[in-house]
C-alpha cells in the first residue's frame, strides 16, 4: 500500500481496461471472489491488530448499481471491531445525485442526533462521491470521510461498458421510470451542479482519504487522485475494494484514528 498527498503518475499511463484482451477481461471480473475469500482468511477479518471503534458511528454508502446489501461484509466487520454501523438505505443507487445526498445527509443528522457525535463516513464508488459531497455540506457532522475507488475529480471518468449502463439508466429515467436519475444529471444542469459541488473547497479539518487501484476496471484511477484528499493506493479490483484485506487493514488503522480525535459527550 503506497499513499501519498498526490502520487506522481506516468504520462499517459492508461486505465488497464484499454487495450486489454477477453481473457483479462474475465479474469478481472472474477477478482472480486477471490478477494473475498482471501478476507474470510486473513487474520483482519477476525480482528488481529485491529484496534477497536469506540463506538465511532460510521454511516456506509454503496456504489452505482448496487445497494446496501453489498457492504454487509464491511458492516459485518466494522460492527464486530465496536463501530455503531449506519446503513444508507439505498436499496440500488441508481437515483439522482441531488436527491440522494439530500436524503443521505437526512441520513446522516438521524445517525449523530442518536449517537451525540459526528460521524465518519466509508462509501464505495458512486457512494464515495456522496461522501464527499455530505462532508462538504455537513462538515460540523462529519467525523472524516473514506472513499473507495471513488472518481471524485471526474465522476464520468469511467469503463465505456459502465458509461453505457449509465446512459441506459438515464434513459430509462428520462423516459419517466420513478427512481432513477435522468440525462439532465448525466448532462446538463444536475450534472454541472454536481461538477461545480464537488469543485468546493474540501472541509479542512475534516480527514479524507481517497483509496484508488491501478486496476480498477470500473472507474479511471486517475479521477481518484483527488487533491483535497489523502490518496492511498491498493492493489484491489474496484468492486473488491469493499471486501479486500489490505483496505479493511487500512479502515482499521484510520477509522481508530478517527474515534480517537472525539469522544461521546458524558
Amino acid at each position: 500500500m503506497r499513499t501519498a498527498a498526490l502520487p506522481r503518475t506516468p504520462a499517459g499511463e492508461a486505465p488497464p481496461w484499454l487495450g486489454a484482451s477477453p481473457v483479462a477481461a474475465l479474469l478481472a471480473a472474477q477478482r472480486p471472489w477471490r478477494e473475498a475469500a482471501a478476507l474470510v482468511r486473513s487474520p483482519v477479518w477476525r480482528g488481529h491488530g485491529v484496534p477497536h471503534g469506540g463506538g465511532l458511528p460510521v454511516l456506509l454508502v454503496p456504489g452505482f448499481l448496487t445497494g446496501d446489501p453489498s457492504l454487509v461484509l464491511l458492516d459485518r466487520w466494522l460492527r464486530a471491531r465496536g463501530y455503531r454501523t449506519c446503513t444508507s438505505q439505498i436499496r440500488v443507487n441508481v437515483d439522482c445525485t441531488g436527491l440522494a445526498v439530500e436524503r443521505l445527509e437526512r441520513r446522516l443528522v438521524e445517525l449523530t442526533e442518536r449517537t451525540g457525535r459526528p460521524a465518519a463516513i466509508v462509501g464505495q464508488s458512486r457512494g464515495g462521491l456522496f461522501a464527499k459531497l455530505v462532508a462538504v455540506r455537513r462538515p460540523d457532522l462529519v467525523r472524516g470521510i473514506v472513499t473507495l475507488g471513488s472518481p471524485n475529480v471526474d465522476h464520468m471518468a469511467i469503463n465505456p461498458v459502465v458509461a453505457a449502463q449509465v446512459r441506459l439508466v438515464a434513459a430509462l429515467g428520462t423516459a419517466g421510470v420513478p427512481g432513477l436519475f435522468r440525462d439532465d444529471c448525466v448532462r446538463g444542469g444536475c450534472a454541472d451542479d454536481l461538477a461545480a459541488e464537488l469543485d468546493r473547497p474540501f472541509p479542512a479539518h475534516v480527514p479524507y482519504v481517497s483509496v484508488y487501484s491501478r486496476s480498477d476496471w470500473v472507474v479511471d484511477w486517475h479521477a481518484c487522485l483527488d487533491p483535497a484528499a489523502e490518496n492511498v493506493e491498493v492493489d484491489s479490483s474496484h468492486i473488491g475494494m469493499s471486501v479486500h484485506p489490505e483496505v479493511y487493514r487500512l479502515l482499521g488503522r484510520r477509522l481508530a484514528d478517527l474515534a480517537a480525535r472525539t469522544a461521546a459527550p458524558a
